[in-house]
């Protein structure tokens, strides 16, 4: 059996179970087989279900990481697919059953190479990827610590169901994916009859101005080559239609790219919402949630990444981000804390065109096997060149 097959066993198996947050104990279990008998120092977490493990290579050196995400999404999975989810409401609709298969067909490919390697290797498995920060619960319980030393970089990747041609990689220095925040608000007026608005404080019209107010502010008080994105997604208000409630809500998620705009937009919201409502004469509460921050490519490693990509998968087979996607990634904390980069891996299946296939988180999204061996190798190479370019 090739390690192509090895590796669409493994993700067909983890697509079929999936879980979802971050206690994941089959899909853990999976994992752990796959890297039995691997010359590697595991440790699983405390708060989570992660592994953490680690390739000491044959020569002193430093340290770089690898990340794989494994939770899936309360999705309903439609696609046909022979190994479609078995489990009702809970898909691997993001990919991340091809990122954990990637990461330990790496993990196979570096321990053959292990005496050529100077330096370590931290894999990290990551659950929490969709909204639950598994990624900062994992340094906290100290994966970037984990071989004794800082990693010197740190990569991952995501696989692309749509827009991106299949077997292309993407990436650029700089702002690779956006900061993603909430800001939750109730407008509270005094209830009355529909027929007399006079006699109530109504806050659904108010409401309604701060949401359209919103979407005016952003585009004159931001730089358009550095966005906010404002979406409101859910509102609500009323029982019936002839009575007057007593407040509005409405949620929104509030998307930028820079600290700065992120920094920025948060007072800048709840002022407006704020103003809004006293100009009505009622009362606003704002909510402001803090999600995942800007992840941010290091420009010297995603030149690097870049370059083995074309190095390793052929001429052709690299594509610069032309700008920054407006999706969210845990991943930001690490690259917080370690120099590194993130790419994104067209997975469309070639039968499909990209610009009209169904996108990741949709229960019809399809990523193809045939991306994985590549994926693994890119991962592998990335490895082992950093550490031999840190060995000079």
């Amino acid at each position: 059996m090739t390690l192509q097959d090895e590796l669409v066993q493994l993700r067909h198996a983890l697509h079929r179970e999936p879980e979802l947050g971050l206690h994941l104990p089959f899909t853990q279990e999976k994992v752990l087989a796959a890297l039995d008998g691997l010359p590697l120092e595991i440790t699983t977490g405390e708060r989570l279900s992660s592994i953490t493990a680690v390739l000491r290579g044959g020569r002193p050196g430093p340290t770089v990481l690898l990340r794989a995400d494994m939770d899936a999404l309360p999705v309903h999975e439609t696609a046909d697919v022979p190994y479609r989810s078995v489990i009702d409401g809970r898909m691997h609709a993001c990919g991340h059953d091809m990122h954990m298969t990637m990461l330990a067909g790496a993990a196979d490919l570096l321990a053959a190479r292990r005496d050529d390697l100077a330096g370590d290797v931290v894999f990290m498995f990551q659950p929490g990827e969709e909204g639950q920060e598994g990624a900062k619960i994992m340094i906290e319980e100290g994966v970037l610590e984990a071989s004794g030393s800082r990693p010197i970089a740190a990569y991952a990747m995501h696989v692309f169901s749509m827009t991106i041609p299949h077997g292309l990689v993407l990436t650029k220095g700089g702002p690779v994916m956006a900061a993603a925040d909430t800001l939750s608000v109730t407008v509270r007026g005094r209830g009355g009859h529909g027929s007399s608005p006079h006699g109530a404080l109504d806050p659904i019209p108010a409401a309604c101005e701060i949401v359209t107010a919103m979407q005016t502010h952003v585009t004159r008080a931001f730089d358009v080559f550095d966005p906010v994105v404002v979406t409101v997604g859910s509102f609500h208000a009323g029982t019936a239609d002839n009575v007057i409630p007593d407040e509005a809500r409405f949620e929104t998620t509030v998307r930028t790219f820079s600290a700065a705009s992120r920094d920025r937009i948060r007072d800048s919201l709840v002022r407006l919402a704020r103003g809004i409502g006293e100009a009505h004469g009622l009362t606003v509460t704002c909510e402001f949630g803090i999600g995942y921050p800007v992840t941010v490519n290091d420009q010297t490693e995603a030149d690097f990444a870049a370059q083995t990509v074309q190095e390793t998968l052929g001429q052709g087979s690299f594509f610069p981000l032309p700008h920054a996607t407006p999706g969210s990634e845990d991943f930001s904390y690490v690259l917080q804390e370690v120099p590194g980069a993130f790419l994104l891996v067209g997975a469309c299946p070639p039968e499909r065109d990209p610009s009209q296939a169904a996108a990741n988180h949709s229960p019809e999204a399809m990523f193809d096997d045939a991306v994985l061996s590549d994926g693994a190798g890119l991962f592998t190479e990335l490895a082992v060149r950093r550490l031999a370019l840190a060995a000079g």
